[in-house]
């Protein structure tokens, strides 16, 4: 076996997934993709779909906004998905799932899902904390100064 052959077998594509809802995408979930593109070859950013969720924009514009967002970036694809996160993780071969942390209540809210999502699949979550200038901003926020006709500009990649 030649040393080309032995490094191939070696390689192992280092794929996540991104899930969120995304309602809408701010700069705290891109900053956190553009981290962990440190960490991994392809990262999928992962849209979920919850019926029981209002959304403020539909997800053809979620999807629209943020595929324009990160065209210039191979290594990051934007996707759909209904169901359970680790089901959506299988479907794409990723071995990760990439979450980000604002606060002490979303570690605690985050363990808890990662926890879950490791006892019924496996699948590891990693968690990166976002940066201080982000952490006050959140998707609830930004909507909230949209319907309020106020600029959001600075919160939106």
């Amino acid at each position: 076996m030649s040393k080309t052959d032995t490094q191939a077998d070696n390689y192992l594509m280092k794929r996540a997934i991104f899930p969120g809802f995304f309602d809408p995408f701010t700069v705290g979930h891109y900053s956190i993709v553009q981290r962990g593109l440190h960490l991994f070859d392809e990262i999928i950013i992962a849209i979920g779909i919850n019926s029981q969720k209002e959304a403020f924009l539909p997800i053809e514009t979620r999807l629209q906004n943020i595929r324009k967002i990160v065209e210039n970036e191979p290594r990051i694809k934007v996707m759909p998905y209904e169901g359970l996160t680790v089901d959506f993780a299988k479907k794409t071969n990723a071995a990760f799932i990439l979450r980000g942390i604002r606060s002490v209540a979303d570690f605690e809210y985050e363990k808890i899902v990662a926890d879950v999502n490791r006892a019924l699949s496996g699948i590891e979550t990693i968690t990166l904390f976002c940066e201080n200038k982000y952490s006050f901003v959140s998707s609830s926020m930004v909507r909230e100064l949209l319907r309020a006709e106020k600029d959001a500009s600075q919160y939106l990649p």
